[in-house]
């Protein structure tokens, strides 16, 4: 039976999780809910479904929800994320978040505290990892054809350039913000570090702009260059900027993990994944002497797409078949402990930055539940 399926906020991304529900069998979108009423409306006449102007509301005449979709922004494009949210697990239903999970560190914890209160799934959108390169690199680990990790370099960002007369943004949401492009968009880099990787225990971070944003008098660190050290003991590297120059190899998103028996780059997220075998050599570090050829060409598997648009119904998905099979909540992917790991991290680079560029320890996850039925 389809999971029947309310949304709040239709200001743009909410259309795109719209879609997804109304074509994917698992899903049923029954309610929209924004508090800008013209929203609603257009929304709720455009899929069919019944708009509500507060979430209270949709709660008490939609009791047979199952999920609540959080697709609100705010300041920063994540402060109206955890009021409904917490609303929504309160009344029991299961809770999928537009990333990020919350502009605020404290918000954030409490809600994944509270999805564990009250047993419910609590997701969040971080697609870039749910498409089929992702899926292909992550054979590539599981298989052993990576072998031990060594590092991941990772480069995601925003064509652009030095822009004659720039203006600062002039949106609330982005003006005198000085971290908004760290915790609207850092959530996707370093989600993906850490979904082939694992748990980054260390960070250290870097920030600036161009002259060009400066001349204007514009706040936001643009430019973000953060090192890091996973628990595995692999290095890391992610650059991330928000048009401030042109593309380079590897489009606007690009990832490589190296490992000791091979080497994957994803190209544009969705586009390509490229896989080169480590050479058989007759001793480590040493160039001159590894056979030539030996290593063999690489390995291309495109996707046959270039519509970025894919991951979101690639993700909700994903979250409406973890919740219709039941699967234990620390096994839900993209959880919203997943979503919290990649925010104390992006915390983490904020307090490197203030600090002058010095190493940083994230704060601890919250433990994983120990279910002894389940438990190996």
């Amino acid at each position: 039976m389809a999971l029947k399926v309310g949304i709040v906020g239709m200001h743009g991304i909410g259309f795109s999780h719209s879609e997804a529900y109304v074509k994917d069998p698992l899903g049923d979108l029954v309610a929209i809910c924004d508090a800008v009423k013209e929203r609603a409306d257009t929304a709720a006449e455009k899929y069919g479904v019944r708009a509500y102007y507060s979430l209270e509301d949709m709660l008490k005449d939609e009791p047979d929800l199952d999920i609540v979709d959080v697709c609100t922004g705010g300041l920063e494009n994540g402060s109206w994320h955890c009021a409904p949210a917490l609303e929504a697990m309160e009344a029991g239903k299961h809770v999928l978040v537009e990333k990020p999970l919350s502009s605020d560190i404290e918000e954030a914890r409490a809600m994944v505290a509270l999805a564990t209160e009250k047993d419910v799934y609590l997701g969040c959108n971080l697609n870039h990892y749910f498409t089929e390169p992702a899926a292909r690199a992550r054979k590539y680990i599981d298989d052993g054809e990576v072998g031990e990790l060594v590092y991941c370099l990772t480069k995601m960002g925003f064509q652009g350039g030095e822009i004659a007369n720039y203006q600062a943004p002039g949106s609330p949401k982005v003006r005198d913000f000085p971290y908004f492009h760290m915790k609207a968009f850092m959530s996707h880099p370093l989600s993906v570090m850490r979904y082939f990787c694992g748990d980054i225990t260390y960070v250290q971070a870097f920030m600036n702009r161009p002259g060009f944003r400066r001349a204007a008098g514009d706040v936001l660190l643009s430019t973000c260059s953060i090192h890091v050290k996973f628990a595995n003991d692999c290095v890391g590297y992610l650059l991330s900027q928000r048009g401030d120059a042109s593309y380079g190899l590897g489009g606007w998103w690009s990832v490589e993990v190296a490992g000791t028996r091979g080497t994957f780059c994803i190209e544009n997220c969705i586009e390509r994944v490229t896989y080169w075998k480590a050479p058989d050599v007759r001793g480590p570090g040493e160039p001159s002497i590894v056979e030539p050829g030996a290593e063999g060409a690489p390995v291309v598997t495109e996707s046959g797409t270039h519509d970025f648009g894919q991951t979101f119904p690639n993700r909700i998905h994903a979250f409406l078949e973890d919740v219709s099979n039941g699967v234990p909540k620390h096994q839900l992917r993209a959880s919203g402990r997943d979503a919290l790991a990649v925010l104390e991290y992006t915390f983490a680079a904020m307090e490197s930055y203030e600090l002058g560029g010095v190493v940083v320890r994230p704060h601890p996850l919250p433990p994983l539940p120990v279910d002894p039925i389940t438990m190996p």
